[in-house]
């Protein structure tokens, strides 16, 4: 009888052991997918937080370069110029004009706003019979369109404006009173670390002429890619948005996506 229960307890030994190895290797298996997990999830935040953020275009400031229901990419990791010490080790480039940005609004919300870069520091700047000058000389705008429906603007025929004309409908009120210390002579002068812009459709643009400069740590990045776009109105993402009202317009953009999606756009890249 001893050898007998001896031969049992030495059969039984081996299956113990293999279940105890497999439960260690069930949470082996587990731990890895939470780490992977984790990683994943570190990494899309600090994606999106430094290097690539999406946007879409809500209105028509930007036609015919950028159109209301563009959905872009913008390269968050590229602007140097802040004069930090790591700029010299990354493939950081200073703003250039001519540059489209992304910024937050100074007013209201601090909405992100896209608008083309038009006075770098430094610029005397002008607009007359809605040409731009840079230091007295025109510049050439190949992106810049006018709408010859849109109601008749003061300030796209002259600015900066005379002094009577300071407050306009559209105009920001701090703005109008902040405007006056940068004007000399006709015209007006962007001071360090700040950015004059402006929409390409520039009769339904309300840019710096109607709420000042751009600041440069406002400044998030350059849309560079045009990774979808719907045929939308600025009154699709107008009014107030709740959760029903964002889920219910997720719905109708799935059931119409085919014919819906301006496929001519997809992938293009800005410029």
């Amino acid at each position: 009888m001893p050898e007998e229960m001896a031969a049992q307890v030495e059969a039984q030994a081996p299956e113990t052991k293999q279940e105890v190895t497999e439960h260690h290797g069930d949470q082996t298996t587990i731990s890895e997918y939470l780490e992977s997990l984790l990683v994943t999830v570190i990494l899309a935040l600090f994606g999106t937080s430094f290097v690539v953020q999406a946007f879409k275009i809500p209105s028509a400031s930007m036609e015919g370069t950028l159109l209301i229901g563009d959905h872009l990419l913008v390269n968050k990791f590229i602007f140097g110029g802040t004069g930090a010490w790591y700029e010299k080790l990354l493939p950081y480039r200073s703003l250039e004009r001519g540059d489209i940005i992304v910024f937050k609004y100074p007013f209201a919300d601090h909405q992100h706003f896209v608008k083309r870069v038009i006075g770098l520091p430094g610029d005397r700047l002008k607009l007359v019979d809605q040409q731009v000058f840079i230091d007295g000389k025109l510049l050439p705008e190949p992106y810049a369109v006018h709408d010859g429906a849109a109601p008749y603007d003061p300030l796209n025929y002259n600015f900066p404006p005379p002094r009577s004309q300071f407050i306009t409908s559209a105009m920001q009120p701090e703005w109008a009173e902040e405007m006056r210390k940068y004007i000399h002579g006709d015209e007006i002068v962007v001071p360090p670390n700040k950015y004059f812009a402006m929409g390409d459709n520039r009769d339904r643009s309300l840019d710096s002429r109607y709420w000042g400069f751009v600041d440069r740590s406002a400044i998030m990045g350059r849309p560079f890619l045009i990774y979808w776009s719907v045929d939308a109105t600025s009154g699709d993402y107008s009014g107030e948005s709740t959760f029903w009202s964002r889920l219910s317009g997720i719905f109708q953009t799935l059931a119409h996506l085919p014919s819906r999606t301006r496929w001519s756009r997809m992938l293009h890249t800005v410029h």
